[in-house]
């Protein structure tokens, strides 16, 4: 497995200042705070797709960390950012790129209702990730996991509140099973 660490710039820079030749390498993740020793590693061209999507732009920066994270891991990762359930339109509108995915993360605050909906429309595997932003009733994130535990869509599974790390890392794993599975298909002729 590879080093790959959250951090927040400050702490990064003040340790990269303190301990150089420990900090020799690695580079931080703007947006998702994120400390890793090389740099992504290429996705083989053309094979498999990982879907990042968020329900408002307040949920980007768990957004990245899970982008970032699979991209690390290997994935290639389309971006749909602020397709919230209040705008399903914005949502409905982006539904081939969700189509094309082998995985889709979802990541949302507030009611956390995207991960269902985005569950509801596509094929493949959701990982839906609440946020702690919100405001009123949300709970820092409570009322969001709570929605996405509860979801009657298939096919969905529930990280912890802001674990942008976690999602983005088991959508590389399933992308990796499904290139993996095509390549079998196609070796055997199916």
């Amino acid at each position: 497995m590879a080093d790959y660490q959250k951090a927040y710039a400050p702490h990064f820079y003040l340790f990269q200042q303190k301990i150089p030749y420990l900090a020799l390498g690695n580079q931080i993740q703007h947006g998702a705070g994120l400390v890793c020793q090389q740099k992504p590693c290429p996705f083989p061209q053309g094979a498999g797709n990982a879907v990042v999507c968020t329900g408002g732009t307040a949920d980007i920066p768990v957004a990245e960390e899970a982008a970032q994270t699979a991209e690390y891991f290997g994935c290639h990762v389309d971006r749909i950012y602020d397709v919230g359930v209040a705008g399903i339109h914005r949502l409905l509108s982006k539904r081939e790129r969700l189509f094309a995915a082998n995985c889709i993360v979802a990541v949302a605050g507030m009611e956390g209702a995207l991960g269902t909906a985005v569950a509801g429309l596509a094929s493949c595997p959701v990982v839906a990730v609440p946020t702690s932003v919100g405001y009123g009733a949300s709970f820092y994130g409570l009322s969001a996991l709570l929605t996405m535990i509860n979801s009657c869509a298939n096919g969905i599974s529930v990280v912890n509140i802001d674990n942008g790390y976690g999602a983005g890392y088991l959508a590389a794993q399933i992308n990796r099973l499904a290139v993996k599975g095509n390549e079998k298909n196609t070796l055997s002729g199916m």
